[in-house]
């Protein structure tokens, strides 16, 4: 709260409470009773030569002009006038209110009395009711500028404070995207566009940190499929250096040799295995592509010389070069591991799609689980018993999807194809 708002309030209350307490002391101060000697003396005299007719009642004691109430009464103490009702008309009761008693004299005997009534009690009832307006009056004015000033405060220092605590709250639970409301009238003003920059700050540091763990992970899923496909190579090699060499103390060591390519081969999958529930991050990149070029890549891929026909049509598809060559290799791999048949690839057009099939003679998979064995960590129960993650066709299909096309599997009768679906440039 700044200073001069509480400097300000503080003053307005105390003007208003001098005010007060000002107002009531001067209300306090009646002005004296009116004297009415002079008037008084004149209408005893006017009663007193007129009280034959008046204590008659010929005549009416009323009429004289005065500025005062009163009554008259006989020496008996009957009323004989009253000027108004509710004054005093005995002498009992004049006393005890403090009004004048004066004697009505008629050739020096008392014939009656004069009460004149006092109103110094109305003058006091008086006063009363302007002090309690001008206390009721200025009460109001103050509770007016207090609620007035808890206004004031509640928009320039409790709501903002609350949107400070939501945004601290917002950031806290990791979002970064909405900005602050900047607002330089309230106590907090200066503040806000330090939150608000300190906002895009861990939004930038944020997103560089992402950007940072996405690169990392691809770095890895890469290398772990570029590491997979020699030591696939490697381990073709020793199976058949193991066949040809008759040779003891060879085969001991390219036996050494396949056990550590078997490791290395584990140690990888472990590795490609850590990062697999966020390989959707992995980018991709199409351009234009020759089919020339990917008929190369799919007998680059066969280490183990099992495709028999390698029938690609020419034309120019849509396809990431990178990804391309990981689809292949977990397509030819999986063909290996699961069937381990000679494998046919063809190729035709239909409607904007150039299409590929691999096609094995492996027995395929059960007909229920054909659209299963695409999903993550899903595998045929054909499996059962090998090694592997079930990610392979996962991630080939995502792959394809990233690229504009399609993956599709399904039986052939006497196994397992797999079509790719590449967009036509």
């Amino acid at each position: 709260m700044k200073t001069r708002y509480i400097i300000l309030y503080t003053l307005i209350f105390m003007l208003m409470s001098i005010s007060i307490c000002g107002m009531i002391y001067c209300g306090g101060h009646y002005e004296g009773l009116p004297q009415y000697t002079t008037e008084i003396n004149r209408l005893l005299i006017s009663i007193s030569d007129g009280w034959e007719d008046i204590s008659s009642g010929e005549k009416t004691a009323d009429g004289y002009g005065v500025g005062f109430d009163y009554a008259v009464t006989d020496r008996s103490g009957g009323l004989i006038f009253a000027s108004k009702e509710g004054i005093s008309t005995t002498v009992s009761a004049a006393t005890s209110h403090y009004d004048i008693i004066r004697d009505i004299e008629k050739d020096g005997e008392v014939v009656g009395r004069l009460i004149v009534f006092n109103i110094y009690e109305e003058i006091q009832k008086s006063g009363r009711k302007k002090a309690a307006a001008m206390v009721g009056g200025m009460s109001l004015l103050m509770l007016s500028v207090s609620l007035g000033y808890f206004i004031l405060m509640k928009k320039r220092v409790v709501e903002p404070f609350g949107k400070l605590k939501g945004f601290a709250e917002k950031i806290a639970s990791g979002d970064l995207d909405t900005p602050l409301e900047m607002d330089r009238g309230n106590i907090f003003g200066a503040f806000t566009e330090s939150f608000d920059i300190m906002r895009e700050e861990l939004k930038n540091s944020r997103q560089r940190e992402e950007a940072a763990v996405r690169s990392r992970k691809e770095m890895i899923a890469e290398l772990s499929h570029d590491i997979k496909t020699p030591v696939a190579s490697i381990k073709a090699m020793v199976e058949f250096l193991e066949l040809t060499t008759e040779d003891a103390a060879q085969k001991e060591t390219i036996s050494a040799i396949g056990s550590k390519a078997d490791r290395i081969d584990k140690l990888v999958s472990d590795l490609f295995h850590a990062t697999l529930e966020e390989l959707e991050q992995l980018q991709v990149s199409t351009d234009e592509f020759s089919t020339a070029e990917f008929a190369r890549i799919i007998t680059e891929s066969d280490h183990l010389k099992k495709i028999v026909r390698n029938d690609i049509r020419e034309c120019v598809i849509y396809a990431d070069k990178l990804r391309l060559e990981q689809i292949v290799g977990n397509i030819i791999s999986n063909s290996y591991k699961y069937a381990d048949t000679e494998i046919t690839v063809t190729s035709r057009f239909e409607d904007r799609y150039f299409i590929a099939e691999f096609s094995d003679k492996g027995g395929g998979v059960p007909e229920t689980e054909i659209e299963l064995v695409t999903e993550k960590f899903r595998r045929g129960s054909n499996a059962e018993g090998m090694d592997g993650s079930g990610l392979g066709l996962y991630i080939s299909k995502y792959l394809m999807n990233k690229m504009g096309g399609e993956l599709i599997c399904r039986n052939n009768g006497a196994g397992f194809t797999v079509e790719l679906w590449f967009v036509l440039a």
